[in-house]
């Protein structure tokens, strides 16, 4: 097991990890069995699964405590998606990380059985497979087709999670509708309707048609339309045009003259359920009713008057200022006819169907009574205007169906008092959320938080332990909740008085949401005593956009049923999209699963799985046209290979915290071609050490051979990076984790360490020795460092690389000395560039000339010769004072920054590309040109009064270095035109 290193107060590496630099190395074992000459995932991860994802064999060994998470439980609806693999990779990734620390970690792994979403997936099996609806079927058998699904996608999900590399506490693994569960969200259910906190009542609710159920706020989408909009609608075999506004004439009856009232609506078939027309009272147009004792207006359908209201909450600006109430079908005028006591009339059944009251349109679907209801008020010279309008359209996210609001008899929990705790958590500091700027948002939500209509009309879920008592007496009827029928006969009887009772449980189901709140504590299996063993959690990670729906949940119903919050803190998490920022959806075509981008598919292979899909009767014909024309567009020629370290790498490589996050395959790609070169890195190692035949030695003689400046900074570098992983990880910043160490085995390590050793490696120098000792170390640390993020490659390359190098890191880290080094890599960077753009390589036999500003230069150079060299990829190196150039002899010249100038010569077969501009007077007008804006841009800021105020002295004293290195340099290109 590998331990990370702890920070202190000042930032200074200070634990131990047995290593041995100072003094000795106890360098490198024998190689069990070589490196394969190129990084291949598969091969790499091929029979590591099941070992790196037992948390058994990962326990601290120090313990300092434990450390608590729950996995968010993935639906068993299908397959893991990239939002479950981010937050499963952020979730390993601690996990990981706090093993290294000693703790002893509770990852609890779990599924969701996702109440209505998996209940509309099997349905439309069925009926594709089997021409069955789930009525024709049955409620029984098609409960036992749902678990059979259960079956098949929980086994799916667990294995997609251990391909993933999650070290989840298996051993602790449940489904919220196993035993366990049910019996914890049956007592939950009867204790809090015991306190009356639950209550049955009829309010309105989301309601689909098409499921002939409530359905939660989450589950509804929002469709903005900018005008008429055919849409398919379930049921209906035309399409069925929305975003239009109907403006409708409503007669005043007790006035001597003929007057209307218009109103403004975009659902006429709701027109049935009106009770009245609002208006605010300070509206001037209608000023002249509010002196009159009552206005009532003619309802054209019903026959009958409805009275005109005047309330504060009618918007004037809004169409004609007068509204139309519908309670039974509207939430705001649910609420205002509420105020005035007006009683909802209700105008469609469950199945969205017209109710029996209204003769002419009865039994008729909502949308083709909307038609016959327009054409009526035509001819009534009723229908004044009908006209393009933008609107939102509330459809139901499972079935496509246009929701209705609808008045319902459901079962209701009282949240606000739980709401008002569960807000002060957080005021108090109690709870953290991370990052802080969703407090707002958990003000927002909690400080005015609805009744919550917890019952579903579903076969799928929990059935809601209630049952309905009748005193077969009197006939007096009550709801008890109990967790069996002889439980709620006893009640009952109880309650009644009486022993000759009849029950009937409520065959609706609860909310999945609700079974999902009580998971901290039901998972560990509350209402038992021994909960309490591993509750609360430490933290909760999970996407921003649930933050309300199951986090704020958790949090009331840990702090009512247990007295005490059921986490520490909260982080979230942004929601992943496409590369373009578009949420990944089947119309778009951008949707991969994690799998596929670890495996690599082929175009053809991504459309077979979406007609599979098709052909289970999860996706339409239309889904899967749709579908292809986006894959076709997004992945022409499929999707590459990536590993699974590289998709881990990438996902922690954005920042987590951000509202959204643009996962781009390509930069996943480029991120697995990272850890390639890390593989290199890690065979030239071996290599050097095994032609240096050091493998079975310790070198004693190390301590007569002091480290070089490169090996130093090398250090030096290691120690910086690994004290910025560990903050940026403490701090949930794994993008700054992640860069860092990239940028370390990238940059220092691959592409300027070790093309500065290769000579002396290679020629078997005593600095050689010196160079694979550390770069062994530094490999070790950093991949160490890098195993969270990483685990499976990170493995393999630890197996050949020495475990136990006692360093004390702190004393090699230095300031000047990587400050004095990154001005000789500015240099060679200068040098490169100007070959790269003019297509100089080894052929053209290229020497390089450095010509230091002044002495001072030059004394810094002369010590970097051979490394400048190395790192230009020049065969040749010499260094003059300015005053010695001479340029006759050379194809090239410009300046290297502030310390010196350059210039190049080569051999006769170089020719300069035609059209490129390498004249030595273009390159360096247009060096000129950028450095002249670089210095200018630098003087404004340092003019700024603001920037003068709050800018350290430090910050100030770096920028005015900066001006002066500019000006030195813009001088010495002048010099050169002269």
């Amino acid at each position: 097991m590998f331990k990370l290193l702890h920070i202190s107060n000042k930032g200074v590496v200070r634990h131990r990890l047995n290593y041995g630099i100072n003094v000795k190395y106890n360098i490198l074992r024998r190689m069990s069995s070589k490196l394969a000459n190129a990084y291949q995932p598969k091969v790499v991860e091929h029979g590591k699964v099941d070992k790196l994802c037992s948390s058994a064999d990962m326990k601290g060994k120090c313990k300092p405590g434990t450390y608590r998470m729950l996995l968010p439980p993935p639906n068993v609806t299908g397959s893991l998606h990239l939002g479950h693999a981010l937050m499963a990779t952020i979730q390993d990734v601690i996990s990981r990380q706090k093993r290294q620390l000693g703790y002893d970690v509770l990852w609890i792994p779990g599924t969701d059985h996702a109440g209505i979403a998996t209940q509309v997936v099997v349905e439309k099996k069925l009926l594709k497979e089997r021409g069955l609806s789930r009525h024709e079927l049955g409620r029984d058998d098609f409960l036992k087709e749902v678990w059979k699904w259960k079956q098949e996608k929980g086994d799916g999900i667990v294995d997609d999670l251990k391909k993933l590399g999650c070290t989840l506490s298996w051993d602790r693994e449940y489904f919220t509708m196993d035993e366990r569960q049910a019996y914890a969200v049956n007592e939950a259910f009867i204790r809090l309707f015991e306190e009356g906190l639950i209550e049955r009542k009829e309010s309105l609710v989301n309601w689909s048609c098409a499921l002939q159920s409530a359905i939660s706020d989450i589950e509804v989408e929002t469709l903005d339309l900018k005008g008429p909009t055919e849409l398919s609608v379930p049921g209906y075999e035309k399409n069925i045009t929305f975003g239009r506004m109907y403006d409708i004439s409503y007669r005043i009856m007790n006035v001597t003259e003929p007057e209307y009232i218009k109103v403004s609506t975009t659902r006429p078939e709701t027109l049935l359920g009106d009770v009245a027309v609002a208006v605010n009272p300070t509206d001037e147009r209608y000023q002249k009713y509010r002196n009159m004792p009552e206005v009532l207006l003619w309802h054209p359908f019903r026959e009958e008057p409805i009275p005109l209201i005047f309330d504060v909450s009618v918007e004037p600006e809004f169409g004609t200022g007068a509204v139309k109430i519908t309670p039974a079908h509207d939430r705001n005028d649910f609420d205002l006819a509420q105020r005035h006591l007006l009683k909802p009339i209700q105008v469609f059944s469950e199945q969205g169907l017209i109710n029996d009251d209204f003769k002419a349109f009865s039994h008729k679907p909502r949308f083709e009574a909307r038609e016959m209801i327009l054409q009526k008020l035509a001819e009534l010279h009723l229908l004044y205007d009908i006209h393009d309008h933008a609107m939102q359209l509330p459809i139901c996210s499972r079935s496509k169906d246009v929701i209705e609001y609808m008045l319902r008899e459901q079962w209701f929990l009282h949240c606000q008092s739980m709401a008002d705790e569960a807000l002060a958590e957080v005021l108090s500091g109690r709870l953290q959320i991370v990052p802080p700027n969703f407090e707002i948002e958990w003000q927002r939500w909690l400080e005015n938080c609805h009744d919550w209509c917890i019952s579903r009309q579903l076969w799928w879920g929990h059935q809601i332990p209630a049952y309905k008592a009748t005193n077969c007496s009197d006939g007096k009827t009550i709801w008890v909740a109990a967790h069996s029928e002889q439980e709620a006969l006893i009640k009952s009887r109880e309650k009644l008085g009486s022993a000759d009772i009849a029950l009937a449980r409520d065959l609706d189901v609860l909310d999945t949401w609700f079974s999902s709140a009580l998971l901290p504590f039901s998972a560990s299996n509350w209402p038992l005593e021994e909960y309490k063993i591993h509750y609360p959690l430490d933290l909760m990670e999970t996407g921003h956009d649930i933050l309300f729906f199951w986090v704020a949940r958790m949090v009331m119903l840990g702090l009512k049923l247990t007295g005490s919050a059921p986490f520490k803190k909260i982080l979230l998490n942004g929601i992943v999209c496409d590369a373009h920022g578009r949420k990944m959806s089947k119309s778009l075509g951008n949707v991969v699963t994690p799998q596929q981008v670890v495996q690599g598919a082929s175009l053809k292979s991504l459309e077979q799985e979406l007609q599979a899909a098709h052909k289970a009767g999860v996706l339409s014909q239309g889904e899967v046209k749709k579908s292809i024309k986006g894959l076709q567009h997004m992945f022409p020629q499929g999707i590459q290979e990536c590993g699974t370290d590289a998709l881990r790498f990438t996902l922690c490589s954005h920042n987590i915290k951000s509202h959204f996050i643009n996962f781009d395959i390509n930069e996943c790609y480029t991120n697995k071609l990272f850890l390639n070169k890390i593989w290199q890195a890690t065979r030239f190692t071996l290599g050097a050490a095994e032609r240096l035949n050091m493998p079975l030695n310790e070198i004693e003689t190390m301590n007569q051979v002091p480290l070089g400046k490169w090996d130093l900074w090398i250090l030096s570098r290691l120690a910086d990076t690994l004290k910025l992983c560990h903050e940026s990880c403490e701090k949930f910043n794994f993008h700054m984790a992640t860069g860092a160490l990239k940028n370390f085995l990238y940059s220092n390590l691959c592409d300027v360490y070790v093309e500065t050793c290769k000579r002396n490696i290679n020629l078997q120098k005593p600095e050689g020795y010196i160079h694979c000792a550390t770069l062994a170390t530094a490999l070790s640390w950093s991949l160490q460092a890098m195993s969270p993020f990483t685990p499976f490659v990170t493995e393999e390359l630890l197996k050949h690389l020495p475990p136990n190098i006692d360093i004390d890191l702190n004393r090699f880290h230095d300031v000047q000395l990587e400050k004095e080094i990154s001005l000789i890599l500015e240099v060679c960077q200068q040098i490169r560039q100007l070959k790269s753009r003019n297509t100089i390589s080894k052929k053209h036999d290229p020497h390089l000339y450095l010509y230091g500003h002044n002495d001072e230069a030059c004394n810094i150079l002369q010590p970097y010769l051979q490394e400048i060299q190395a790192l230009t990829l020049t065969n040749g190196i010499h260094l003059k004072a300015i005053k010695e150039k001479s340029k006759q002899h050379l194809n090239l010249f410009s300046t290297a920054g502030h310390l010196c100038s350059f210039g190049i010569s080569t051999n006769d077969s170089y020719k300069p590309s035609l059209g490129k501009s390498s004249s030595a007077h273009d390159i360096n007008e247009q060096k000129l040109q950028k450095l002249e804006a670089d210095l200018k841009r630098y003087r404004m800021r340092m003019d700024n009064e603001g920037f003068r105020k709050s800018a350290s002295q430090e910050v100030q004293q770096k920028h005015a270095e900066k001006i002066q290195q500019l000006e030195v340099e813009i001088e010495k290109i002048k010099s050169m035109s002269s």
